[in-house]
């Protein structure tokens, strides 16, 4: 039987895989990969690009066709059967990456690729950029290793692997196990989209009543506006102590001992390359020039947000106190006054907004916004193969002619991995002389629509919407054409983040909300009162919003900067983070650091800082439209050229000097953020 993995197909042909065809075909394709290699190492005589790199993006290509959409799967339609063959190629893949990072015959052959006096003439700039990052990496993987340090660093990387996928799979373990049954009346407060999507849950495990879940789009209204504060304190401490030694399945699914492995790994790999820790190793990819210049910045953004956010703090205390006699706050309280604080403050709430945020309008709405700023269409497509009912596909295309595509899966469900993320289907780059167009995964988790009336948004989720297609624009408007610096490929790592969060802007700006907003049942825009009011409220304790942010990304940065060294643990080294920048108390209970996922299963280790110094990149480049015009075409397609086009083929920091005309400024990200100078 013809084995569908293994055959080309414009789009992956999701109904046609089956859990057992993914293990025999990642191994064909790894084994037949390592033999061309071979092969082409052993042809006598010079190499170029036709003859030996275009070979190996060609069979690299195939095998992330094939990896794909079993990895996309895993995460957004996870069952037991498919999650037992994808952590089976883990492994597959782990050694497959180190047995060519190590490949002594190929890493010779690239190097003399490189120092050809033919090459200096033939090679693009992009193919140069992508040979001199393969050479990088080449003595990243340990290539000038003694042989027992090499088998060394295999083993490694298989274990940290292995060790980052049960770390994910323990956290979307806690998360389904839990939920908690309920009545209409234990959910006071709640608005009556919150309410009905609980209903909703319930009914469709076959319950009465309603049913709360850790599922992020259950979880938030409950902290938000919950009057219950005892089930308010119960679905918080289920949240926080997921995959931990506590709550309610305690020890059950406990990543603590798989963070202290990945710890000590990651430090022995670093040690083994010939660095001092894991944050200087992890800086060799990225834009930042030094571990310091990293704590140095985050550290400055701290002391300048810090005091404003000490003031939030003690107005946040002040109001429940005098307002609602609660003169103790707790980590459960905080996001519930806050909102009463908010809507005392700008007469305006989260829920006031929502009905003017329809999935159906929002959506065309940010389409509206792409084609203003760079002259594009999104169409529908809705004849493909796909994988869930929620799945869409869409086209980007451009005077009739189509550039792109990408699949949009908007809702949380059972067995979906939580969070939003884009991924890479397919990447732009030519293939027999022919140009293979980019396909991107658009994945978020918004609370599904209820019976018949669309699913209605937050200002937050239409932010979330904003920032994941802001990704994918990086990923499907590239101009590159070699694999390796195409889209968001070869992009430094702390870089990656400013398309996504650049595109944030538009989500509050008027002339932009005039079409991205719309009553679900009217169609009437956003009120004109209601929006001065949203606008106004835009920086609603956006201190304690930076120091949260900033507590996440030194805690990543200095545990892995300095783990191993005497007396730093993971909670002890958290700890003292929170002293230094939190202004809100932390229960002792709280382990935050089970589920952060970012780092201990994704790639984000040692770079979570990415956020915040691409965020200063997003405001510096978006001050450019507030000068020129927000939807100034000239000033768009200037963007698209010099960011979203070049993708990976030049220096992060070249790009972004040759859109500003100057290196970046931190007064606009605090402009921004509403801190104050």
């Amino acid at each position: 039987m013809t084995n569908p993995l293994l055959e080309q197909h414009t789009l992956p042909p999701f109904s046609a895989i089956r859990p057992e065809h993914i293990e025999p075909a990642i191994r064909h394709l790894i084994e037949r990969n390592k033999r061309r290699i071979n092969e082409l190492v052993a042809v006598p005589g010079a190499h170029n690009w036709e003859s030996l790199m275009q070979p190996i993006e060609d069979m690299e290509d195939e095998l992330a066709q094939c990896w794909s959409p079993v990895s996309h799967l895993n995460g957004v339609l996870n069952s037991e059967p498919l999650r037992q063959a994808h952590n089976t190629c883990l492994p597959l893949l782990s050694e497959y990456s180190t047995w060519m990072g190590q490949h002594t015959a190929l890493y010779e052959a690239y190097r003399e690729l490189s120092e050809s006096s033919a090459s200096s003439n033939t090679l693009t700039p992009p193919q140069r950029k992508a040979l001199d990052n393969a050479l990088r990496d080449f003595r990243l993987a340990g290539v000038a290793l003694p042989a027992d340090q090499k088998q060394r660093y295999g083993e490694l990387q298989q274990r940290l692997s292995e060790l980052g996928s049960r770390f994910t799979d323990n956290v979307l373990d806690a998360t389904n196990a839990w939920s908690k049954e309920v009545n209409a009346e234990d959910l006071a407060g709640l608005p009556a989209t919150a309410l009905a999507s609980a209903c909703q849950a319930a009914q469709q495990k076959g319950l009465e009543g309603c049913l709360l879940t850790l599922e992020f789009p259950s979880v938030q209204p409950v902290l938000t506006y919950c009057d219950n504060a005892a089930l308010r304190e119960e679905v918080y401490t289920a949240n926080v102590t997921r995959a931990s030694e506590l709550g309610p399945h305690a020890g059950r699914w406990d990543n603590s001992g798989l963070i202290t492995e990945i710890l000590d790994l990651r430090q022995e790999l670093a040690s083994l390359l010939g660095f001092g820790n894991y944050a200087e190793l992890s800086l060799v990819t990225k834009m930042a020039p030094s571990t310091s210049q990293v704590v140095d910045f985050l550290v400055q953004l701290a002391e300048r947000s810090r005091p404003q956010a000490e003031q939030e703090w003690r107005d946040l205390q002040e109001f429940a106190a005098t307002s609602h006699g609660k003169t103790s706050l707790e980590p459960w309280d905080v996001a519930y006054y806050s909102e009463k604080l908010r809507q005392s403050t700008f007469n305006v709430s989260q829920e006031e907004v929502r009905p003017y945020l329809p999935v159906n309008r929002v959506l065309p709405g940010l389409f509206q916004v792409v084609e203003r700023l760079y002259g594009i269409q999104v169409e529908e497509i809705d004849d493909f193969d796909t994988y869930h009912p929620d799945a869409r596909l869409f086209e980007l295309r451009q005077d009739g002619e189509a550039l792109a595509r990408f699949y949009l899966d908007l809702y949380a469900r059972s067995g979906k991995r939580g969070g939003a993320w884009m991924g890479d289907c397919r990447a732009r780059r030519i293939r027999d002389s022919q140009l293979q167009l980019p396909v991107a995964y658009l994945v978020c988790n918004f609370t599904p629509p209820v019976g018949e009336e669309p699913s209605l948004l937050t200002e937050n989720e239409m932010t979330t919407l904003f920032h994941e297609f802001g990704h994918g624009l990086h990923h499907m408007l590239t101009q590159q054409q070699v694999a390796a610096v195409s889209g968001i490929n070869g992009v430094a790592w702390d870089a990656v983040e400013l398309p996504s969060q650049f595109l944030e802007n538009w989500c509050h700006q008027p002339e932009a909300l005039a079409f991205i907003s719309g009553h679900y049942e009217t169609g009437e825009s956003l009120p004109a009162a209601l929006l001065e009011k949203m606008l106004a409220a835009k920086n609603f304790q956006a201190g304690m919003q930076m120091v949260r942010q900033l507590e996440f990304s030194l805690f990543d940065f200095r545990l892995h900067q300095h783990w191993g060294e005497p007396g730093v643990s993971v909670q002890g080294l958290l700890d003292t983070v929170r002293h230094q920048v939190a202004v809100i108390p932390a229960v002792p209970f709280n382990r935050f650091q089970n589920s952060f996922s970012h780092i201990f299963g994704g790639g984000y280790a040692a770079g979570y800082y990415s956020y915040k110094w691409a965020e200063v990149l997003s405001a510096d480049a978006f001050s450019r439209f507030e000068e020129e015009g927000i939807f100034n075409p000239h000033t768009g397609q200037e963007f698209r050229r010099h960011i979203l086009e070049a993708g990976g083929s030049r220096d992060a920091m070249s790009l972004f000097v040759a859109f500003r005309g100057r290196e970046p400024e931190l007064e606009p990200l605090l402009r921004h953020c509403g801190i104050a100078a």
